[in-house]
């Protein structure tokens, strides 16, 4: 059955039930979307500024969006990017994208304006659906992505170049629309980092997300009196499908803006949370608070909060130790996935594993996993080798990329490109990454591009951009820098040229020495991450 299902199922069984929340300590105001980023919005213990819609209401604008869609000449196969910040609007449109036969492409809302073109012409989308925050960046290339595709804006004071959402869809049908669909129609194309640092467009069947959605109700028994509160972006793979599982269950869910401490568990009291996703850095920032007293537990009501899951990057063992301290109550757990496995949970470690806190986990629902050699033949068990995983939520394909996509899908099997080795209990744990991605926060950070811009410096002979262990954010990105001959350069020099770029890319950590190369003159990034203690992905302390 395609994922659409559930959404028509929950509106037919709980028509006035509240399914999602929008919640903002930041916006007091009437605005119909917030656009501001995470780590600019400070709490408030004030009448934060909420919205919310039943199930009924959210199948009815996903169906108005879909008709809106099928109008404008939209057909099976075509399709629709969504690039905004977590709104009450952004399910809805998604759903109202898969209900119209077309294929959701959610856009990361950090790109700039060269990878919003670049990932629109690569993922041949027809329409654009953004909001207020991306104005600018939408209209750098104006001309160019509206060359053939239709912009639609969501948000209040629409530009010149777009149409506004609210106006279209208010004189269409909230009637599903009658488009069949099966777990064989393609159903979204979603981005990750090649091996240049440019995303792959990965292209997913319904069936795909179907089995995200079931899997993650069945991983964490979500049931229709549970309430999720989600922080991290939908265009996350990660949190859409932990999402999903409120979908399958009929229950509640929370959108929260805002990873303050006080926000956080704020939003858990008003809004009876049950389970709770965070990454390590909020999960950190939370127990360093209270460890300061800044934030008392009695002043929230958290009886009902029963799980914690933390994802997205690896979990040190500490973390969870000191979490128990505060919260003995609360069931743990984490998993491991990737975009091309729709998300979270091909590997997962299940409540009752807390003992194996530091593994990624097990197979999980509906899945397999193998460790293989160079060769592709399976490793003895706690031999490190590379992780493979099956199972019904594996990609297509990489969207008109065979090459990558025969080096990556293997008799069915998913080459992640990450190294793991299996315990003697049958627990995976990661060892190294295959591939120098790094993640820092829960967000990918791709090297290639930082080394680039890097390297238009003038006294920069070569960098290389490399991720080493950091207990708040799992890694941060240090740029070993090669200074050219007869000049010298300062750390200050090289932050203020740093200025140009995102925040979240800047190098948290300068390194002036001579980077190792091999034979052909290849920079060798192993050989640095051992140098400087990146040698293994997860902090030693998770090896204990």
């Amino acid at each position: 059955m395609p994922v659409t299902d559930f959404l028509e199922r929950n509106a037919k069984l709980y028509p006035n039930e509240v399914a999602l929340v929008e919640l903002n300590p930041d916006e007091k105001d009437t605005r119909r979307t917030s656009w501001k980023e995470y780590e600019l919005i400070q709490p408030s213990r004030f009448e934060p500024y909420r919205r919310e819609i039943t199930w009924g209401v959210f199948n009815e604008k996903a169906n108005r969006f879909a008709n809106l869609l099928l109008s404008r000449g939209i057909k099976k196969g075509d399709k629709v990017a969504i690039l905004m910040y977590n709104c009450l609007e952004w399910l809805p449109i998604y759903f109202g994208v898969l209900k119209s036969g077309a294929i959701a492409v959610p856009f990361n809302f950090r790109y700039d304006a060269e990878e919003i073109l670049y990932c629109a012409e690569l993922a041949e989308v027809d329409i654009i659906v953004f909001g207020p925050a991306f104005i600018g960046r939408i209209e750098a290339n104006a001309e160019k992505l509206s060359k053939g595709r239709l912009l639609i804006y969501v948000g209040d004071g629409c530009p010149d170049f777009a149409e506004s959402y609210h106006e279209l869809v208010a004189d269409c049908s909230s009637k599903t629309p009658d488009i069949p669909l099966t777990e064989d129609d393609y159903g979204a194309i979603y981005f990750s980092s090649g091996t240049t640092g440019f995303p792959k467009a990965i292209l997913h069947k319904h069936q795909s997300l179907t089995q995200a959605a079931e899997m993650e109700q069945k991983h964490h028994s979500t049931g229709r009196d549970d309430v999720f509160l989600c922080i991290p972006p939908l265009y996350h793979t990660g949190a859409k499908f932990h999402w999903m599982g409120s979908l399958v269950a009929g229950s509640k869910a929370v959108l929260l803006k805002g990873t303050k401490p006080d926000t956080i568990l704020s939003a858990v009291s008003s809004e009876k949370c049950t389970i709770v996703w965070l990454l390590v850095p909020w999960a950190q920032d939370i127990l360093d608070a209270l460890d300061r007293g800044d934030l008392k537990l009695e002043d929230y009501e958290l009886s009902q909060w029963r799980l914690m899951h933390i994802g997205a990057q690896p979990v040190p063992p500490s973390l969870i130790k000191r979490w128990k301290e505060y919260f003995p109550n609360h069931a743990y757990d984490t998993n491991y996935g990737l975009s091309e496995s729709t998300g979270p949970g091909c590997v997962h470690l299940g409540v009752e594993n807390i003992h194996k806190v530091g593994a990624i986990g097990v197979p999980g629902y509906r899945w397999q996993c193998k460790i293989v050699d160079e060769q592709g033949v399976e490793v003895k068990q706690g031999e490190v080798g590379e992780l493979c995983v099956k199972g019904p939520g594996v990609m297509t394909c990489y969207y008109h990329n065979e090459k990558a996509t025969a080096e990556t899908l293997k008799d069915g099997w998913l080459y992640t490109g990450d190294m793991a080795m299996q315990d003697e209990d049958g627990f995976y744990f990661l060892v190294d990454r295959k591939k120098d991605v790094i993640v820092s926060g829960g967000e990918n950070i791709y090297p290639v591009q930082i080394e680039d811009f890097m390297r238009r410096h003038d006294k920069i002979k070569d960098v290389a951009v490399i991720g080493l262990p950091d207990r708040r954010l799992g890694e941060k990105t240090a740029a070993i820098i090669e200074v050219k001959d007869g000049m010298s350069c300062t750390e200050e020099e090289i932050e203020e040229f740093c200025m140009e770029l995102p925040r979240y890319k800047r190098p948290k950590e300068i390194i002036f020495s001579e980077i190792p190369r091999n034979a052909t003159g290849k920079i060798e990034k192993p050989k640095l991450r051992k140098m400087y203690g990146a040698d293994r992905l997860v902090a030693q302390e998770n090896q204990a």
